[in-house]
């Protein structure tokens, strides 16, 4: 006799594999060892044990078993009944399996053992390659468990062969549907409690950098499908590995999913006598108690989890160098300018020596500036390849003190790791180790995004159109075999889950040569800026995308704008203004959704902090204080207590005073343009900033009333849908500075080099409207209301924006009335006839024109004139008498 069978716990997969198992062994009887998880008992009773013949193990003679075919185990400990059948001599064992080969394993006749996503996959290939023809209702049976155990193949023990398997199983007739309704459950009132539970227990277990959530719970009564839950809770977490484990009755059950593969959990779950694959795994444990459970579990993850860092890993790239014929001076200027502590001595390609800023300072001081270098350097020093482990660079960094170690490949220099860069890894929480090729993924501390939380996070909250430019900009990247990141704000806002399609992409190479390339396959122009390595993609529907080559910058002066150098990545990143703006994500093929995080910009997102990148940061741009209240006040953040100190410092010092004005504008204009400027005028006012651009910008000026009223006249503005824009950053501008007399407004415009379009709003305008609004105001109600033609005599000069600054600045509710009924009816008005007419009545061409048309659209505002009639009688009569 042949029996097909599996191992107890049976979930999907392994009831489509003794279908397909079947099919490769039509004479065999397939039989179930033991108990099947609930989801698959509850459809085996009611479907698949009638349908496809399955036997019960109390039919079957064991001693009449003459071959056993396994699939989806190899560990008699794991097919109940059938380990004495396995280990009686004489029987021929086939196994089909994609679990690895383990200590223990049965070994059979004939083996089709392959890692692979199911065991669904592995005979399914079989059956591809005699060509066998498969039922509708097997194709759909083997496609559940195929699916199961890829996770809808999104697994990342997913393979080729298994997309390739459902291929096989949708051309003979499988059913997603019927897939889909045996997947998706709904949860029981004892499920929904118990998820509670968990989801209320669950902690993050970090193992050498890796986040692992463990949640546990203790129920009196047994309750079913442990694994839905597990997956549901992984799901709505969001988390790449997961441990449940509950107590119930007299067991310990324990499910486990990862997304990672350093976490193999099935070898974890064999630690416990269970079993399982890469991706899911899964035990019953009777002899440990929950807490004996808890306590084993980080022991063997320590044990199970082994990361593998190298030098690669963590070295920058390109590297700063000088030649060993340099003179000391001329060392001493680039490790000055780009604030760097050693730099490698280079002859020709190879590294000969190292040199310190500390060294090279000494040798200035005792006045060796036009010594060589090579007299000066460190020529005994130790260099390591891309491939040395970290171990082997923290012996060389700590124990040789060694602060700076080159890294060489084929004999050139491929990049260096620092002391800084092992101190930030060793004390960081970092996530996977990279593959091969990829360069650092530093993060201190804080939530660690890996590539496959990235890749989701871009599918499932950016637009289909930003994901599909995404990849075109990856695949240009790897066309001309360069590397393409997208950074800063747009990063940092996905993660936060905001808006932000203000996309920055940074190419480590010619961002000209690129933006070029990539415009030259696509729908758009290219504006370049050779000088600063700069481009703008520009699409018909004017969305724009900025394209920039890797640089660095450095200042000159305080306050200067920065000259700039080609650079890598890591040394781009290094300019920006905050930390939170400094994380990159990989666009290339291969690396696509690798989050890149030198500074900790994932650590101050997770505390909510701004945090410049280093001390004199806000003495090498000032404007970088606007910059960072701004993200404070927009991101609910809050500034780091080093870097107010060092902002304050900064306005203590006056730095303001020598940024040119059209730059702090440009600031104060991104302000104004914030849904709601109060709070971040309000911090600029504490922090004294304010008095920076006038005396009289203090922080005792109650700035709310102004900016209220200024929100709630534009707010009503935009109700109305006139089709006339309105910059409502320029009323806010105006309210933030209605303190201001007519010489402090001229003196502000001024400091701020306010551009000439904005200069008569700001000064002729606002001095017009505060003057019509005092006469306005002190129009009491027993006068008679002003004639409509007076009031569009009088706002007819004025811009939309200085109408609603003076809605805002009043407090009498006729002045409001009046502004009001011009905007939405009186300036709207026009007369019927136009110049063409009135030549027509006979009326000689000239100025008189303007003065007629002014005069009939007068009387229609004060109801003199109805009908065009009444307008050619108004114009005959007052203006063609007289000139008859």
């Amino acid at each position: 006799m042949e029996v097909i069978t599996t191992h107890i716990h049976a979930d999907f997969d392994c009831l489509g594999s003794m279908i397909a198992a079947k099919r490769l062994y039509p004479d065999a009887v397939m039989v179930f060892p033991g108990g099947q998880e609930r989801s698959l008992r509850e459809f085996f009773l009611n479907s698949a044990q009638y349908a496809f013949g399955f036997k019960r193990v109390r039919d079957i003679d064991m001693d009449a078993i003459t071959r056993l075919i396994l699939v989806d185990v190899r560990q008699a400990s794991r097919i109940g009944p059938f380990a004495v059948v396995a280990t009686r001599p004489g029987v021929d064992i086939h196994i089909y399996d994609h679990h690895a080969t383990k200590a223990g394993s049965l070994k059979g006749s004939t083996e089709h053992v392959e890692a692979l996503g199911s065991t669904v996959t592995v005979i399914s290939h079989l059956l591809m390659e005699q060509q066998v023809k498969l039922t509708a209702d097997e194709a759909t049976m083997m496609m559940l468990g195929l699916y199961e155990d890829t996770g809808s193949l999104t697994f990342h023990t997913t393979t080729v062969k298994d997309y390739q398997a459902a291929a096989y199983l949708l051309s003979n007739g499988a059913s997603l549907n019927v897939v889909a309704d045996l997947t998706t459950h709904e949860l029981t009132p004892d499920q929904v409690r118990l998820l509670n539970d968990l989801i209320a227990s669950k902690t993050i277990l970090n193992v050498r950098g890796l986040n692992i959530a463990l949640a546990h719970a203790t129920i009196d009564h047994f309750v079913s499908d442990i694994a839905t839950l597990t997956h549901k809770l992984k799901d709505m977490e969001n988390l790449d590995v997961l441990f449940v484990i509950v107590r119930m009755e007299r067991r310990i059950f324990i499910v486990a999913r990862s997304r990672l593969k350093e976490i193999h959990v099935g070898d974890i779950m064999a630690e416990f006598g269970g079993g399982g694959h890469a991706s899911a795994a899964s035990c019953a444990v009777r002899d440990l108690t929950l807490l004996q459970v808890l306590d084993r579990l980080p022991a063997l993850l320590q044990e199970h989890v082994q990361p593998q860092w190298q030098a690669r890993h963590l070295m920058s790239t390109p590297v700063k160098t000088v030649a060993e014929d340099d003179s000391v001076a001329d060392a001493h200027q680039p490790l000055s300018r780009y604030n760097i502590n050693a730099v490698p001595v280079v002859r020709g390609d190879v590294v000969v020596g190292t040199i310190s800023r500390q060294l090279v300072d000494k040798a200035v001081y005792h006045g060796l500036q036009q010594q060589l270098v090579s007299e000066i350097m460190s020529s005994d020093f130790h260099q390591v390849s891309p491939q040395t482990t970290v171990a082997t660079l923290k012996t060389l960094i700590v124990e040789s003190n060694q602060r700076f170690v080159p890294v060489v490949e084929n004999g050139k220099l491929a990049g260096a790791v620092t002391r800084t860069d092992l101190l930030r890894h060793l004390t960081s929480s970092v996530g996977t180790p990279p593959r091969s090729g990829e360069r650092s993924l530093v993060s201190r501390g804080g939530r660690r995004y890996n590539i496959g939380q990235i890749q989701r996070l871009v599918r499932n909250r950016l637009p289909k159109r930003i994901q599909d430019l995404l990849a075109q900009l990856g695949r240009v990247g790897d066309e001309l075999d360069v590397n393409v990141f997208v950074v800063g704000g747009f990063v940092r806002d996905l993660l936060l889950n905001k808006q932000n399609l203000d996309i920055d992409v940074v190419v480590e190479g010619d961002g000209v040569a690129f933006a070029e390339t990539f415009a030259r396959g696509n729908d758009c122009r290219v504006r370049c800026h050779h000088k600063f390595g700069t481009a703008v993609l520009i699409y018909p529907d004017d969305f724009k995308l900025d394209i920039a080559s890797a640089r660095m910058e450095y200042y000159l002066e305080p306050g200067a704008l920065p000259d700039v150098e080609h650079a890598s990545v890591k040394m781009d990143l290094s300019r920006r203004d905050f930390t939170i703006n400094t994380l990159a994500i990989s666009l290339n093929h291969h690396t696509f959704g690798e989050l890149l995080d030198y500074y900790g910009g994932q650590r101050d997102i997770d505390d909510k902090a701004i945090r410049v990148l280093h001390n004199l940061s806000f003495v090498e741009d000032p404007t970088r204080v606007f910059r960072a209240v701004r993200f404070e006040q927009r991101l609910g953040f809050k500034i780091g207590k080093q870097t107010e100190h060092l902002l304050k410092s900064a306005v203590r010092l006056g730095l303001m005073e020598k940024v040119s004005g059209k730059r702090i504008f440009n600031e104060l204009l991104l302000i104004m343009d914030e849904h709601q400027p109060l709070p971040d005028i309000s911090r600029l006012a504490s922090l004294d900033v304010l008095k920076c651009l006038h005396p009289d910008l203090t922080s005792k000026v109650d700035y709310s009333e102004f900016f209220d009223e200024a929100r709630r006249a534009t707010d009503w503005y935009d109700l109305l849908y006139t089709g006339r824009p309105c910059e409502r950053w320029l009323c806010y501008l105006l309210a933030f500075t209605a303190v201001l007399d007519r010489a402090g407004i001229k003196h502000l415009c001024e400091r701020l080099q306010i551009l000439p379009r904005y200069l008569d709003i700001l000064n002729k305008q606002r001095a017009t409207a505060m003057a019509l609004l005092k006469r306005l105001e002190g129009r009491n109600h027993g006068m008679r209301s002003p004639k409509s033609s007076s009031l569009y005599r009088w706002f007819k000069p004025l811009s939309t924006e200085i109408l609603l600054f003076m809605m805002a600045r009043t407090n009498k509710e006729h002045v409001r009335q009046w502004i009001s009924l011009y905007i939405t009816q009186l300036r709207n008005v026009q007369p019927v006839l136009t110049g063409h007419d009135l030549a027509k009545l006979g009326l000689a061409s000239g100025p008189i024109y303007k003065t007629v048309l002014d005069d009939l659209l007068y009387a229609r505002l004060d109801g003199r004139v109805v009908t065009a009639d009444d307008e050619i009688a108004l114009a005959q009569r007052k203006y063609l008498k007289q000139q008859g």
